[in-house]
C-alpha cells in the first residue's frame, strides 16, 4: 500500500539488511530502520517497531535469517529461534513462523542454510501478502450486500490496526475495506483509537488516510453509542490468536464492541489468516496475556507547538496501572471468521469445514 503515493511493504531484505517501516514513530515521522543482527530483531518486536501478529511472524523469520548471517552454528540458531518465541507471548504468528523456519532448515548444510532461510522468509511474506488479499476479496462480498441493501454509505467500526501495517500489505480487517473503496462502494471507517497506544489513532486512521478512504476517529467507548443509534453497520476486526473453537484473543477492548454490537444486531466479524489459527489451545482462559510496561498507560506522546515529539505524564505519579495489551472474544459473540479460503462461523465444525 502507499505513503505518500509511493508503494511500500512493511518488510524487505536488501544488502544483507531487514528493513522496516519503524511504527513507533508514526504518524508524526517517517522513518525506515534497518535490522542487522537478531537481537535488533527481537527489540523491534519488544518495543513494537514492528507489531500485528502476521508481521512479527515475518520478523521473526527474517530474524533467524540475520541469526545465520551472524553466527552459522545450530546452537545460536536454536538459541536465537527460543528468543524470538519469547519476545511477545499472545500473537501466534510469532511462534508458527519460527517453527515453520525451524522445520524447513533442520538438517540443511550450513553452506546451504542462508539461501534456503531466506527463500523461506520471503515465501512467508508474500504467502502473507496473498491471503491479506484473499481476506479482502472474500470480505467484500460481506459489504457489498450491506451496501446493496442500504443504498447508501456503509459505516465499518474496527479497532486497534488490523491494517497492512500490522501485515506485509493489505491487511486483515482493512483488506475488505481497501477492496470495496477500489470497487467504488461509498464506505466510511469508524476507528477506536485504542489505548494505550493508540494504533487505531496512530496507525490505522494514517493508512486510511493515505489511501483516501474516508475516515473518523473516536474514543474507544464511542462504538456502543453509535451502535445504538444505527451510525455502524458493521464492525470487522483482526486477531492475533483465534482456537480452533472460533474463540478469538484480539486488541484489549475489542471484547467490549463484540458486547456492543451483539446487543445491537450489528455484525462482528474478525479477519484473519490461517497462520492465525491456534488449533492446540482449548480454553482461552490457556492462552498467555501479555502485560506491558504501566508508562505505555502513564504518558502520551505528540507533537507539540513547535513540531517536535514530546512525550508526557497524564497520571499522578503516585497511581499504579494494569497494562493488559489483549483480551478474548468467545465464538458466541461473533457473525462469522473472514479467512483467504472463505468466511465460516467462528466455531470448530466451521473453521474445520475450510480447513480440513
Amino acid at each position: 500500500m502507499r505513503i505518500e503515493g509511493k508503494e511500500y511493504r512493511t518488510i524487505w531484505f536488501e544488502n544483507n539488511i531487514v528493513k522496516i517501516i519503524d511504527q513507533t514513530k508514526l504518524p508524526h515521522q517517517f522513518v525506515i530502520k534497518d535490522l542487522k543482527t537478531v537481537r535488533d530483531a527481537i527489540n523491534a518486536i519488544k518495543v513494537m517497531e514492528v507489531r500485528g501478529a502476521p508481521l512479527i511472524g515475518a520478523t521473526a523469520a527474517y530474524g533467524l535469517v540475520l541469526a545465520i548471517l551472524e553466527n552459522n552454528d545450530q546452537s545460536f540458531l536454536n538459541k536465537s529461534a527460543e528468543n524470538l518465541i519469547s519476545s511477545r507471548p499472545t500473537a501466534i504468528n510469532l511462534k508458527w513462523a519460527v517453527d515453520r523456519m525451524m522445520s524447513k532448515l533442520s538438517g540443511v548444510n550450513s553452506d546451504k542454510i542462508f539461501e534456503i532461510a531466506l527463500n523461506e522468509a520471503k515465501e512467508i511474506c508474500n504467502e502473507d501478502e496473498k491471503f491479506c488479499e484473499k481476506i479482502g476479496l472474500n470480505g467484500l462480498k460481506i459489504i457489498d450486500e450491506i451496501y446493496n441493501k442500504k443504498k447508501d454509505t456503509v459505516n465499518i467500526l474496527t479497532h486497534c490496526n488490523a491494517g497492512w501495517l500490522a501485515t506485509i500489505n493489505w491487511g486483515t480487517a482493512t483488506s475488505p475495506i481497501y477492496h470495496a473503496h477500489k470497487k467504488g462502494i461509498p464506505i466510511h471507517v469508524w476507528v477506536d483509537e485504542t489505548r494505550p497506544r493508540n494504533q487505531g489513532a496512530n496507525l490505522t486512521s494514517f493508512e486510511l488516510n493515505e489511501e483516501q478512504v474516508p475516515n473518523t476517529l473516536i474514543a474507544d467507548n464511542t462504538g456502543g453509542l453509535l451502535m445504538q443509534r444505527g451510525k455502524v453497520d458493521i464492525c470487522i476486526v483482526g486477531s492475533d490468536r483465534t482456537l480452533g473453537n472460533g474463540d478469538v484473543c484480539n486488541k484489549i477492548g475489542t471484547y467490549l464492541k463484540a458486547l456492543a454490537a451483539k446487543d445491537n444486531k450489528v455484525p462482528f466479524y474478525v479477519a484473519l489468516p490461517s497462520s492465525t489459527i491456534d488449533w492446540d489451545i482449548k480454553d482461552y482462559n490457556d492462552i498467555p496475556i501479555e502485560e506491558r510496561d504501566s508508562s505505555e498507560l502513564s504518558h502520551l506522546e505528540g507533537l507539540d507547538e513547535n513540531n517536535n515529539v514530546k512525550k508526557i505524564l497524564i497520571y499522578p505519579k503516585k497511581s499504579k496501572s494494569m497494562n493488559l495489551a489483549f483480551d478474548i472474544t468467545p465464538a458466541k459473540y461473533i457473525s462469522g471468521l473472514i479467512t483467504e479460503r472463505g468466511i465460516c462461523e467462528a466455531s470448530t465444525k466451521g473453521l474445520k469445514k475450510l480447513f480440513n
